[in-house]
């Protein structure tokens, strides 16, 4: 396999540089802690109980936020599928590693973050929803195209979630029983019980609800929902208000379901003795509309297609936990965090930044916001429908948010957390906004990112695209 090599932190002497005072005790290769990263597919930062959200029940979850570090503006830098985790696995932005559409095959050329883990001792694991593959939403994956995971459970997508196959080490292809978020979860708790190894594992489980369809969640979880009784976030304009409760509904179902598979996971781990030298992360790839700004699904720059929850519980001698914080963090940020909770140096093909310090009390990455972008709409965001290329920054508190015509939208979140007055051509605000179009400009310099129309990007990788940008695919 063609990868970059680098040198893993297996003593702890660079590490413990870096970060010193900060944590009680390096991780040492015998006390490296495991990794459990929990991820869903289109879960926006708003639908939690904990995050405010009146209608969802998320008991579970709302009470691992209780003991996690909660990143409350965890953002995904590129709002969509398969960007999101070409940037969660490779810790770079989507113009160096080239995805920036859906169902396309990412490269070898970064050192993935399963590469390092397993440079280090790891065993790692993966299980569900792929999509980085490029070669068939339901073909088989060959072990030289899984970014160097070994145990294997997986499949490129689907969202028929109740006949989901999966793919183990042959090409033989599997089903998983039922819905298979909850099927999922079996797996990651068998493979807990079951892979007693010394060394630390890294298990990865990647859902596909509670993306569309919203209708298709077990009765038990779509029962506990009716349209009519939802409280609507107030920037859903009345004419999608109908479409949202209808959709909501089924969202929310699919959003409690996995909520029992959190609490489900998080129990198997306290059963075996293994919650407290677990770092277990619960995120998602990014969010949905959901009608609100009278948009759907994602790839558009509001909060609610662009901020995630991001909740990071780790062993108390690692630091401390149960904050809050508001510094924005990005997808390629999260590997290198990660590796570095893990006692792992971030090999040398990373660009995202090291949030591990400030986890832990120190100060945030000198950074000016998180970067958002659009590199080339498609699907259900043409250009006939709105969508358009576009860059911001979302800091702790705006939204700044440029297209190729000029500035575009700019929020303060603040006073207006629902995004309802824009303040582009605001006199009263134009000198901030100056101020954060430079940070803007000086943060694509800095990515090499000359902010070219999306037709540029596609002739760059020679990607081939359908009339509404795109990539075509086989079921």
């Amino acid at each position: 396999m063609k990868r970059r090599t680098f040198l893993a932190a297996a003593a702890a002497g660079a590490w413990s540089a870096t970060h010193a005072g900060q944590v009680e005790q390096v991780p040492s290769r015998r006390r490296r802690p495991n990794l459990v990263f929990v991820f869903a597919d289109q879960w926006r930062a708003q639908a939690t109980g904990y995050a405010g959200d009146p209608n969802v029940r998320s008991p579970r979850v709302d009470a691992l936020a209780a003991e996690s570090v909660n990143f409350v503006n965890a953002v995904s830098g590129c709002p969509v599928c398969s960007p999101y985790r070409a940037s969660l696995m490779t810790g770079r932005y989507p113009l160096t590693h080239g995805v920036f559409l859906n169902d396309v095959c990412l490269n070898n050329e970064a050192v993935s973050f399963a590469q390092a883990l397993n440079e280090a001792g790891y065993r790692t694991a993966y299980i569900g929803k792929w999509h980085l593959d490029g070669h068939g939403r339901s073909n088989f994956i060959p072990p030289e195209r899984r970014q160097g995971f070994r145990f294997w459970r997986a499949q490129e997508c689907t969202h028929d979630y109740n006949k989901s196959a999966y793919f183990a080490q042959t090409d033989a292809p599997f089903m998983w029983d039922g819905y298979d978020a909850i099927a999922q979860t079996r797996e990651a708790q068998r493979y807990l019980r079951e892979d007693v190894e010394e060394r630390p594992f890294a298990l990865f489980l990647s859902w596909g609800p509670p993306h569309n369809p919203y209708e298709t969640a077990p009765e038990e979880y779509r029962a506990l929902y009716d349209p009519e009784r939802l409280e609507l976030r107030p920037n859903v304009p009345e004419a999608a208000q109908a479409a949202a409760r209808r959709d909501l509904a089924g969202y929310y179902a699919h959003c409690t379901a996995l909520d029992a598979c959190v609490g489900n996971l998080l129990d198997t781990l306290r059963d075996l003795g293994l919650d407290d030298n677990t770092v277990f992360v619960f995120t998602s790839d990014h969010g949905d509309m959901l009608g609100s700004q009278g948009e759907q699904r994602k790839q558009r720059p509001w909060d609610e297609s662009i901020r995630v929850p991001l909740l990071v519980r780790y062993p108390a001698r690692l630091g401390r936990a149960g904050r809050v914080i508001e510094h924005p963090i990005s997808t390629p940020d999260l590997m290198p965090t990660l590796l570095a909770l893990c006692g792992v140096d971030p090999p040398a093909t990373v660009e995202g930044r090291d949030f591990s310090g400030h986890l832990n009390g120190g100060p945030p990455p000198d950074t000016a916001g998180a970067l958002i972008a659009c590199y080339s709409p498609f699907g259900e965001w043409t250009r006939e429908k709105g969508g358009r290329e576009y860059r911001g920054l979302r800091t702790a508190r705006h939204t700044y948010v440029r297209s190729l015509d000029g500035p575009w939208l700019f929020f303060d979140n603040a006073r207006d957390p629902y995004q309802q007055r824009n303040l582009c051509g605001v006199p009263e605000h134009e000198a901030l906004r100056q101020e954060l179009d430079a940070a803007l400009s000086r943060v694509l310099e800095e990515r090499g990112d000359a902010f070219l129309p999306g037709d540029d990007y596609v002739a760059r990788w020679s990607y081939r695209v359908d009339a509404s940008g795109t990539v075509p695919y086989a079921p």
